[in-house]
């Protein structure tokens, strides 16, 4: 309809974060906005390209190990990873410990290389792919019919919330009511739901899947954080969005960004 926005406001929610490791809440968004947010931190987030130099020559009869930490780069920002042990112990007849052996040099005998590190993504190799994983499940909302439930007896509760594989329900010791401590923990495999039928309790309880309640779990090769890897997908989602926008030609939009343009377009 003429006039009307569709226009969402998603809001986010940080439960915990690490270097490598994020989960967070998205909510006020539909289930394609969630997945593609998924698919770009997976296929499409790249990596920076870097240029390393090396030059080494052994001068003494002892043997020299060329090590990765005697590349260097034009950007004195890029190193390479450091090996050291947590006591920081890299003397000069170990220094091994810091970086890893690229060759063992002779007196007289010298190397020179470049190596390059190319830029590429995860959709064109997994090898390219900053994220180690990255999932999301809808947010269960669990209801209890109380009034059924005070029907059992505590062995008929424990049966009940013993047949949920994981545990999401248990038995609180003091008022001997059934309760739910982890919803996250239900995997929408409709166990308990199947078991309170089999008690002739239909409706005991009643499990639904928030349609616009998402929690990510993210974590990162350690290539970047995982912090920047969800900014970084953001914003290269965005750019696809406004391409949708602007696109004038709707069947070579359809082509490339598949059900998203027609969402977009309200198709």
């Amino acid at each position: 309809m003429e006039g009307v926005s569709y226009q969402r406001f998603p809001k986010v929610k940080i439960r915990e974060l690490k270097d490598e490791y994020a989960k967070f809440e998205l909510r006020d968004i539909d289930a394609s906005m969630a997945n593609a947010l998924r698919r770009v931190m997976i296929a499409e987030c790249e990596f920076c390209s870097v240029e390393f130099h090396l030059r080494a020559k052994c001068i003494s009869d002892q043997t020299l190990d060329v090590t990765s930490k005697d590349l260097y780069s034009s950007d004195h920002t890029v190193v390479p990873v450091d090996f050291t042990d947590s006591a920081g112990f890299d003397s000069s007849e170990q220094r091994y410990l810091g970086g890893i052996i690229i060759v063992k040099l002779r007196r007289g005998q010298e190397l020179r290389l470049r190596a390059i590190a190319r830029k590429g993504i995860g959709k064109d190799h997994a090898k390219w792919s900053p994220a180690a994983t990255v999932t999301f499940m809808y947010e269960p909302e669990i209801h209890i019919n109380e009034d059924l439930m005070e029907t059992l007896t505590l062995e008929e509760k424990q049966s009940f919330v013993e047949s949920s594989p994981t545990r999401v329900f248990d038995i609180d010791p003091n008022t001997q009511e059934v309760v739910v401590v982890d919803p996250e923990a239900y995997t929408y495999d409709d166990e308990v739901i199947k078991k309170a039928e089999a008690m002739g309790k239909p409706g005991l309880v009643e499990i639904y899947a928030k349609a616009d309640s998402f929690i990510f779990t993210v974590e990162s090769t350690g290539a970047i954080k995982a912090s920047q890897l969800v900014l970084n997908a953001i914003e290269i989602l965005k750019q696809k969005l406004d391409a949708v926008r602007l696109s004038e030609d709707t069947v070579e939009a359809d082509d490339q960004f598949g059900e998203l343009g027609a969402h977009m377009r309200g198709g």
